[in-house]
Protein backbone atom coordinates (compact mmCIF):
# COMPACT_ATOMS: atom_id res chain seq x y z
CA UNK A 1 0.00 0.00 0.00
CA UNK A 2 2.94 2.57 0.87
CA UNK A 3 4.58 1.56 -2.34
CA UNK A 4 2.11 2.25 -4.23
CA UNK A 5 1.09 5.32 -3.00
CA UNK A 6 4.62 6.44 -3.26
CA UNK A 7 4.40 5.53 -6.62
CA UNK A 8 1.38 7.71 -7.09
CA UNK A 9 2.92 10.64 -5.46
CA UNK A 10 6.31 10.53 -7.67
CA UNK A 11 3.83 9.92 -11.03
CA UNK A 12 2.04 12.85 -9.70
CA UNK A 13 5.12 15.11 -9.32
CA UNK A 14 6.58 14.32 -12.32
CA UNK A 15 3.26 15.22 -14.32
CA UNK A 16 3.34 18.45 -12.53
CA UNK A 17 6.89 19.37 -13.59
CA UNK A 18 5.96 18.07 -16.64
CA UNK A 19 3.15 20.49 -17.24
CA UNK A 20 5.14 23.51 -15.65
CA UNK A 21 7.79 22.76 -18.42
CA UNK A 22 4.96 22.91 -20.78
CA UNK A 23 3.38 25.72 -19.36
CA UNK A 24 6.79 27.95 -19.88
CA UNK A 25 6.39 30.59 -22.40
CA UNK A 26 8.77 30.52 -25.82
CA UNK A 27 10.02 34.60 -26.01
CA UNK A 28 11.54 35.80 -29.23
CA UNK A 29 12.95 39.74 -28.97
CA UNK A 30 12.43 42.02 -32.15
CA UNK A 31 14.01 45.05 -32.86
CA UNK A 32 11.39 47.16 -33.16
CA UNK A 33 13.23 50.56 -33.67
CA UNK A 34 14.90 48.84 -36.99
CA UNK A 35 12.04 47.78 -38.26
CA UNK A 36 10.40 51.41 -38.28
CA UNK A 37 13.32 52.32 -39.41
CA UNK A 38 13.85 49.40 -42.19
CA UNK A 39 10.30 49.24 -43.20
CA UNK A 40 9.12 50.18 -46.86
CA UNK A 41 6.19 52.46 -45.48
CA UNK A 42 8.38 54.35 -43.08
CA UNK A 43 10.35 55.44 -45.98
CA UNK A 44 6.83 56.46 -48.33
CA UNK A 45 5.19 58.53 -45.45
CA UNK A 46 8.76 60.39 -44.52
CA UNK A 47 9.04 61.49 -48.03
CA UNK A 48 5.94 62.97 -48.29
CA UNK A 49 6.87 65.24 -44.85
CA UNK A 50 10.00 66.02 -46.35
CA UNK A 51 7.93 67.12 -49.37
CA UNK A 52 5.60 69.21 -46.49
CA UNK A 53 8.99 70.39 -44.92
CA UNK A 54 10.19 71.70 -48.64
CA UNK A 55 6.90 73.40 -48.92
CA UNK A 56 7.29 75.00 -45.99
CA UNK A 57 10.69 76.30 -46.28
CA UNK A 58 10.04 77.90 -49.38
CA UNK A 59 7.40 79.69 -47.64
CA UNK A 60 9.46 80.79 -45.34
CA UNK A 61 11.86 81.80 -47.46
CA UNK A 62 9.33 83.75 -49.40
CA UNK A 63 8.01 85.76 -46.33
CA UNK A 64 12.37 86.68 -45.30
CA UNK A 65 12.78 87.50 -48.53
CA UNK A 66 9.57 90.39 -48.53
CA UNK A 67 10.97 91.17 -45.35
CA UNK A 68 14.30 91.68 -45.96
CA UNK A 69 12.79 94.04 -49.42
CA UNK A 70 10.80 96.55 -46.60
CA UNK A 71 14.00 96.72 -44.31
CA UNK A 72 15.79 98.24 -47.38
CA UNK A 73 13.12 100.65 -48.14
CA UNK A 74 13.14 101.24 -44.08
CA UNK A 75 16.29 102.05 -44.60
CA UNK A 76 16.92 104.43 -47.21
CA UNK A 77 13.60 106.43 -46.06
CA UNK A 78 15.50 106.50 -42.48
CA UNK A 79 18.34 108.36 -44.44
CA UNK A 80 15.84 110.87 -46.43
CA UNK A 81 14.08 111.54 -43.09
CA UNK A 82 17.83 112.51 -42.05
CA UNK A 83 18.75 114.78 -45.51
CA UNK A 84 18.98 118.60 -44.29
CA UNK A 85 19.14 119.13 -48.57
CA UNK A 86 15.05 118.19 -48.18
CA UNK A 87 12.68 120.77 -46.58
CA UNK A 88 11.05 119.88 -43.19
CA UNK A 89 7.83 118.77 -44.50
CA UNK A 90 9.35 116.28 -46.74
CA UNK A 91 11.61 115.02 -43.95
CA UNK A 92 8.86 114.55 -41.13
CA UNK A 93 6.69 112.87 -43.93
CA UNK A 94 9.95 110.76 -44.57
CA UNK A 95 10.29 110.15 -41.38
CA UNK A 96 6.51 109.59 -40.76
CA UNK A 97 6.98 106.54 -43.62
CA UNK A 98 10.02 105.05 -42.20
CA UNK A 99 8.15 104.60 -38.44
CA UNK A 100 5.22 102.97 -40.43
CA UNK A 101 7.52 100.50 -42.08
CA UNK A 102 9.81 99.60 -39.17
CA UNK A 103 5.64 98.94 -37.66
CA UNK A 104 5.48 96.62 -40.61
CA UNK A 105 8.60 95.07 -40.06
CA UNK A 106 8.19 94.27 -36.71
CA UNK A 107 4.68 92.73 -37.90
CA UNK A 108 6.92 90.66 -40.39
CA UNK A 109 9.03 89.57 -37.54
CA UNK A 110 6.08 88.01 -35.52
CA UNK A 111 4.80 86.19 -38.39
CA UNK A 112 7.53 84.64 -39.39
CA UNK A 113 8.74 83.81 -35.84
CA UNK A 114 5.13 81.79 -35.86
CA UNK A 115 4.88 80.14 -39.19
CA UNK A 116 8.17 78.71 -38.13
CA UNK A 117 6.93 77.76 -34.53
CA UNK A 118 3.34 76.53 -35.97
CA UNK A 119 5.39 74.65 -38.72
CA UNK A 120 7.53 72.61 -36.31
CA UNK A 121 4.70 71.80 -34.28
CA UNK A 122 2.27 70.34 -37.20
CA UNK A 123 5.33 68.14 -38.72
CA UNK A 124 6.15 66.91 -35.98
CA UNK A 125 2.17 65.96 -35.07
CA UNK A 126 2.09 64.74 -38.28
CA UNK A 127 4.96 62.52 -37.74
CA UNK A 128 3.52 61.35 -34.53
CA UNK A 129 0.28 60.23 -35.99
CA UNK A 130 2.28 58.56 -38.83
CA UNK A 131 4.14 56.69 -36.27
CA UNK A 132 1.35 55.40 -34.15
CA UNK A 133 -0.22 53.87 -37.28
CA UNK A 134 3.07 52.51 -38.58
CA UNK A 135 3.89 50.82 -35.02
CA UNK A 136 -0.06 49.33 -35.20
CA UNK A 137 1.04 47.92 -38.97
CA UNK A 138 4.29 46.41 -37.74
CA UNK A 139 3.24 45.06 -34.69
CA UNK A 140 0.24 43.08 -36.37
CA UNK A 141 3.29 41.67 -38.43
CA UNK A 142 5.38 40.74 -35.69
CA UNK A 143 2.85 38.50 -34.16
CA UNK A 144 2.23 37.06 -37.15
CA UNK A 145 5.92 35.82 -37.54
CA UNK A 146 6.07 34.76 -33.97
CA UNK A 147 3.10 32.59 -34.15
CA UNK A 148 5.39 31.17 -37.34
CA UNK A 149 8.78 30.73 -35.27
CA UNK A 150 6.38 29.14 -32.28
CA UNK A 151 6.86 31.97 -29.98
CA UNK A 152 4.23 32.68 -27.51
CA UNK A 153 5.77 36.41 -26.37
CA UNK A 154 7.42 38.42 -28.86
CA UNK A 155 9.13 41.19 -26.84
CA UNK A 156 11.10 44.46 -28.08
CA UNK A 157 14.72 44.33 -27.01
CA UNK A 158 15.03 47.73 -26.80
CA UNK A 159 12.67 47.34 -23.60
CA UNK A 160 14.93 44.21 -22.18
CA UNK A 161 17.79 44.45 -20.00
CA UNK A 162 19.03 41.03 -20.84
CA UNK A 163 16.64 38.06 -22.09
CA UNK A 164 18.45 34.65 -23.55
CA UNK A 165 16.00 34.50 -26.20
CA UNK A 166 15.71 33.91 -30.12
CA UNK A 167 15.80 36.82 -31.90
CA UNK A 168 13.29 37.44 -35.07
CA UNK A 169 14.17 40.84 -36.40
CA UNK A 170 15.08 39.65 -39.71
CA UNK A 171 12.31 37.19 -40.22
CA UNK A 172 10.11 40.18 -39.35
CA UNK A 173 11.97 42.60 -41.74
CA UNK A 174 11.19 40.56 -44.23
CA UNK A 175 7.68 40.37 -43.18
CA UNK A 176 6.80 43.61 -42.79
CA UNK A 177 8.30 44.62 -46.35
CA UNK A 178 6.64 41.61 -48.10
CA UNK A 179 4.12 44.29 -50.11
CA UNK A 180 7.12 46.65 -50.73
CA UNK A 181 6.65 48.21 -54.28
CA UNK A 182 8.23 47.13 -57.03
CA UNK A 183 9.46 50.50 -57.53
CA UNK A 184 10.10 52.53 -54.17
CA UNK A 185 8.92 55.86 -54.64
CA UNK A 186 11.51 58.38 -56.16
CA UNK A 187 10.93 60.94 -53.68
CA UNK A 188 12.15 58.71 -50.82
CA UNK A 189 14.46 59.83 -48.41
CA UNK A 190 16.41 57.60 -45.53
CA UNK A 191 14.09 56.12 -43.01
CA UNK A 192 16.46 57.56 -40.43
CA UNK A 193 15.48 61.24 -40.96
CA UNK A 194 12.98 60.83 -38.30
CA UNK A 195 14.03 58.48 -34.90
CA UNK A 196 11.75 55.82 -34.38
CA UNK A 197 11.57 56.98 -30.30
CA UNK A 198 10.84 60.59 -31.19
CA UNK A 199 8.96 63.20 -32.87
CA UNK A 200 11.13 64.96 -35.66
CA UNK A 201 12.39 68.15 -35.48
CA UNK A 202 11.15 69.99 -38.50
CA UNK A 203 13.27 73.28 -39.32
CA UNK A 204 12.06 74.68 -42.91
CA UNK A 205 14.81 77.14 -43.01
CA UNK A 206 17.98 75.94 -41.54
CA UNK A 207 18.51 75.62 -37.71
CA UNK A 208 18.69 79.35 -37.05
CA UNK A 209 15.73 81.67 -36.38
CA UNK A 210 14.89 83.47 -39.60
CA UNK A 211 14.95 87.06 -39.34
CA UNK A 212 15.06 90.35 -41.14
CA UNK A 213 17.46 92.83 -39.52
CA UNK A 214 17.10 96.36 -39.40
CA UNK A 215 18.48 99.35 -37.30
CA UNK A 216 17.29 100.27 -34.13
CA UNK A 217 14.79 97.02 -34.62
CA UNK A 218 15.04 94.65 -31.65
CA UNK A 219 15.05 90.70 -32.00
Amino acid sequence: MNRMLKSILTLTAFGATALGLLAQPVLKTVDMSKLLEGYYRTEQEMAKLKTSEQKASEELERMVKEGNQVADQYKAMAEQSKNTLLTPDARSKAEADAAKMLEDIQHRQTDINNFRTNTQRLLSQQWNNIRGVLVEEIVKKVAEEGKKQGATMVLDRNAVVFAETGDITDACMAAVNKDRPVTPPAAAVPATAAPATAAPTASPAGSETPSVTVPGLKK
